[in-house]
């Protein structure tokens, strides 16, 4: 199966290839199989309750996890740009359908593959599938991690304190003085589970008490001390 340059260039900077060159890449294609899709901006690339066919990977555009509660209210859990992965958290579950939406933001192309391609040893018993095995289970440790950051967000009270604690935790992600939010205010709204104008209110008040500066979506913070004690 012979895949577009773009699409082995784009796996061979993500995660789940790290360590294998592009050769190998091309070669490992012939085994995993994969499947390539097309969506317009606002068409769902999986729907909760649907199927599970496949782990994805964002190879052009830009997509949204989203889930919503029992009264209908949509949280925004992550956004995937080029080359994030998802999907692999419920790839070895038992009841294999989708627990989440995923949503083009863009016009986008994802790669979805079967995880039991990835874990099933090839024929060839080639060493990139060695590889690829612990990659995976490296991406799904981190992933788990992550989730526990989250639970750690919901047990700080105020909208202010997990301000502070998601602004400084991108601040030390993107080790820079000025850094960027992967999230505009409509998604961090549903990220936090609260209305827009409760985002933008706060994230105001806190550039005039001098706790950050922002332009848009560029942010710097000020008084590092008085953001720690918020959260």
């Amino acid at each position: 199966m012979k895949i577009e340059e773009k699409v082995i260039a784009c796996l061979y900077e993500t995660s789940l290839f790290r360590g294998i060159d592009k050769p190998g890449i091309q070669n490992m294609i012939n085994c995993l199989n994969p499947r390539i899709h097309y969506y317009k901006k606002n068409e769902n690339i999986a729907m909760s309750g649907d199927p599970f066919h496949g782990i994805g990977i964002v190879i052009e555009g830009e997509a949204v996890i989203a889930k919503e509660n029992i009264a209908g209210n949509r949280a925004i859990l992550t956004v995937l740009k080029q080359g994030d992965m998802f999907g692999e958290m419920i790839s070895f579950t038992e009841k294999k359908v989708w627990p989440v939406t995923v949503t083009a933001q863009s016009d986008s192309e994802v790669i979805f593959i079967s995880p039991e391609k990835i874990i099933t040893r090839c024929e060839k018993m080639c060493d990139s599938h060695q590889i690829l095995i612990q990659n995976m289970l490296k991406i799904m440790s981190k992933k788990a991690l992550i989730l526990s950051r989250k639970v750690d967000y919901l047990s700080i009270r105020s909208l202010r304190g997990r301000l502070c604690a998601y602004l400084i935790e991108q601040w030390k992600l993107q080790e820079t003085p000025v850094f960027s939010l992967p999230m505009n205010r409509d998604e961090l709204a549903d990220f936090f589970n609260v209305a827009r104008p409760s985002i933008s209110r706060e994230l105001s008040k806190m550039k005039d008490e001098g706790y950050i500066d922002f332009h848009k979506s560029a942010f710097k913070i000020i008084d590092f001390e008085a953001m720690k004690k918020e959260i």
